[in-house]
């Protein structure tokens, strides 16, 4: 569908830079109800001087996008629900004071306080060294930082597009280049439709390349409360679970429930092999509070993004109380182990490839329960297998 109204908000090759937009129902007429709006601003004060946000509130459901940190998602909101949680990281930190390096390649935590936030895009999971091929045609030994580039390198080009039918998008392109090295494009469009409980996040990766390039993507999907409770549950349709390490294992009778906060809690994660619609790629999962009346579901291609991981960090609050759901190409472990197992996409030259991933938020009983009946067909009469340790393949023994 052509745009009904299109505005660039930033242009790096042209020197588009408007530091501050809105506009909304009362401007735009699109024959709806619903009093919506976008808003662009820029941030000031210590680590998030010079970062923009872009807000969009269609109504009912609103989210802050940063086109300055890789077009993540700050936040989001819907009715009286708050989406998101409470990093000890308070504001939107400028790339320019993240060294990814910092802490033995643990810098990425330095900026971590979003909604989702994507992973990538030449690697994410965890640091280490891998082997890659330099400029003279050799093999050259590289440390690779947590998590990869994506998140903290900006936008290039920034638009808001809002179509007669009521959708209301964020386009951004984020280029994640070097010579003699990875040359990957993020092409993004992050949309909702006013009056719903949705956004879509419709990305393409491009290797702009003649060459083969390799690619892993990770979305990292973080909640804390109202939703992350004592008593929370993810509710999915389960293949397969393995732990990541000893510590996971702890946990794994209840690795689909939550704990409250807990001082002093280590990080457990799991790997998960999810089940997909019949006769369709399609999967769904939910995260949801005790009592089952709030909670928010992922709805994406299996094929496109085989893997998930549950990260459970039910910490103090203090702490960063949090769990992350995380669709992807590949588990987060070292790259090396992961292109050993199989699971780094390659891309030929000039290739894209296409991910979309759709975030709903749910209010009341008959909504949450509506999912979870849902997510019980695409299951089916299929047991989990609870792998008892670490290992086949899934995580490093």
């Amino acid at each position: 569908m052509r745009s009904r109204y299109r505005t660039v908000l930033t242009d790096a090759e042209t020197g588009i830079d408007r530091k501050s937009f809105s506009v909304d129902h009362e401007e735009l007429d699109l024959g709806v109800s619903d009093a919506w709006r976008v808003v662009k601003y820029r941030l000031h004060g210590g680590l998030q001087e010079g970062v923009d946000v872009v807000e969009v509130f269609n109504g009912v459901l609103g989210f802050a996008v940063l086109p300055t940190r890789g077009m993540s998602i700050l936040r989001g909101w819907y009715r009286d629900l708050d989406l998101g949680w409470d990093s000890p990281v308070k504001d939107p930190v400028h790339p320019a004071y993240v060294d990814l390096n910092d802490r033995g390649g643990l810098g990425w935590l330095k900026g971590f306080n979003e909604w989702i936030v994507r992973c990538g895009l030449d690697n994410n999971g965890a640091p280490g060294p891998d082997v890659v091929i330099d400029n003279n045609g050799n093999e050259a030994s590289v440390f690779l930082p947590l998590h990869g580039k994506i998140a903290n390198t900006p936008a290039r080009h920034v638009a808001v597009e809002i179509d007669q039918d009521g959708t209301i998008a964020i386009t951004g392109q984020v280029d994640e280049t070097m010579m003699f090295g990875p040359a990957l494009r993020l092409t993004t469009r992050i949309s909702t439709r006013v009056g719903t409980n949705e956004v879509r996040i419709e990305d393409r990766i491009t290797n702009l390349n003649r060459k083969r390039a390799e690619l892993q993507l990770l979305y990292h999907c973080n909640y804390g409360g109202p939703i992350l409770e004592e008593g929370a549950r993810l509710v999915a349709p389960v293949k397969r679970v393995v732990p990541r390490d000893a510590t996971a294992v702890e946990g794994l009778e209840k690795h689909d429930r939550f704990s409250g906060p807990t001082s002093g809690f280590v990080e457990q994660v799991y790997f998960y092999d999810l089940a997909s619609r019949r006769g369709s790629s399609e999967t769904l999962l939910l995260l949801r509070n005790q009592a089952g009346n709030v909670g928010s579901s992922l709805r994406y291609d299996k094929d496109a993004l085989p893997c998930f991981t549950l990260w459970k960090n039910t910490a103090a609050r203090e702490d960063g109380y949090v769990t992350g759901i995380e669709p992807a190409t590949n588990f987060p472990n070292a790259k090396q182990f992961e292109r050993d197992a199989g699971r780094v996409v390659t891309l030929r030259g000039k290739e894209t490839r296409t991910f979309l991933l759709t975030v709903a938020a749910h209010q009341g009983r008959a909504d949450v329960r509506s999912v979870e009946q849902e997510i019980a067909r695409i299951q089916g009469n299929r047991k989990p297998r609870i792998q008892a340790r670490p290992g086949g393949g899934y995580a490093p023994v």
